[in-house]
């Protein structure tokens, strides 16, 4: 169903509007698509488990600032990026470790931590706009050239799509979000799935940040990063991954990231008010959760066994064939044949 709303309304702004088919406005487009895609599947992972990282929006901030940090305390360009990438790992294993040893609610120790995350760079920055580090190639594979951000970001969801379906590792995070103590005695070490799935969103959300922030060629301590997080959750959630875990889709989540992409292209060309994005965006959220919710309901009514009809007639147990032998009531002989 996502997959057709998306190619009509490819088809709607190409037919309304001249500039919408240019190859320019792919690239656009693209830039539009690839930071939404790469939070998607990155939230995949975590959603399937029935949690939530709001954090990724912070490592995604904090991200390009650390590289500049470390490559003016003296570290290479291209080590300053992953010592970043190893300390948003490392980030993602804080919250995973919270939520899974002292059982705080990923939702409420994500939001803490973007919360501290944010107010580092604001810190540490002053909250003046500064340059990425490094120039020449690096820049362009990272984010410089116009179509190098949306080729990570497929790269990846080919990649987390593989993992994700064809090995033990997928398999085990589906099983947690679906039943999490059933996992746990099937022998599936529960508490190391939900740090690694942590891990994986915090690493692309620092990864994101790296390639947007060559892209714009600009860093801004004040970029709102919980936006795009819930922008990613949104295409996540509208491509048909559920939110009460133990169903995730990496296309699915594709798809929705070209949707709302393509949505947010064509409403800008369009000149339609952005506050109308919201709305669609919002009510986009509200009908891919009724259905999931619907959907559920036929899946666990298709899974219910039927209703054991009770005997009628001479089978109820009442009325057992009298030629049965019966037990003879205690101290009574039973009835000799002759």
């Amino acid at each position: 169903m996502i997959a057709v709303i998306g190619v009509a309304l490819i088809v709607f702004f190409t037919v309304s509007t001249t500039s919408f088919g240019t190859m320019s406005n792919v690239a656009t487009v693209s830039s539009y698509v690839a930071p939404i895609l790469l939070i998607a599947v990155a939230e995949v992972p975590v959603l399937t488990l029935g949690e939530i990282d709001l954090s990724v929006g912070g490592v995604y901030v904090l991200s390009p600032f650390l590289v500049v940090y470390l490559n003016n305390l003296g570290l290479p360009v291209v080590g300053a990026i992953v010592v970043t990438l190893l300390i948003s790992i490392a980030i993602g294993c804080l919250n995973g470790l919270i939520t899974v040893l002292l059982k705080v609610p990923s939702f409420i120790t994500t939001l803490g931590m973007v919360f501290a995350l944010e107010g580092i760079v604001l810190l540490g920055s002053n909250g003046i706009q500064i340059n990425p580090a490094g120039e020449g190639a690096i820049t362009q594979i990272l984010g410089g050239w116009d179509y190098s951000s949306i080729l990570w970001a497929l790269g990846i969801g080919v990649v987390l799509h593989i993992v994700f379906k064809h090995t033990t590792f997928g398999l085990h995070n589906v099983a947690v979000g679906g039943n999490q103590t059933a996992a746990g005695e099937a022998g599936i070490r529960v508490g190391a799935v939900k740090v690694a799935c942590f891990a994986i969103c915090a690493l692309l959300g620092g990864f994101l940040g790296l390639l947007d922030g060559y892209r714009i060629g600009s860093l801004n301590p004040g970029t709102d990063g919980l936006t795009l997080m819930f922008y990613g959750v949104a295409a996540a959630v509208v491509g048909g991954t559920a939110l009460t875990g133990g169903r995730g889709t990496m296309i699915g989540a594709g798809i929705g990231a070209i949707v709302l992409g393509v949505l947010q292209d064509g409403f800008n060309i369009m000149g339609i008010n952005a506050f109308a994005y919201q709305l669609v965006l919002g009510l986009a959220i509200l009908g891919a959760m009724i259905l999931n919710i619907q959907m559920d309901r036929i899946r666990s009514g298709r899974d219910r066994p039927a209703p054991v009809k009770a005997p009628s007639g001479d089978q109820h147990p009442d009325n057992a064939d009298a030629s049965l032998p019966r037990s003879s009531p205690p101290g009574t002989d039973a009835p000799q044949a002759r």
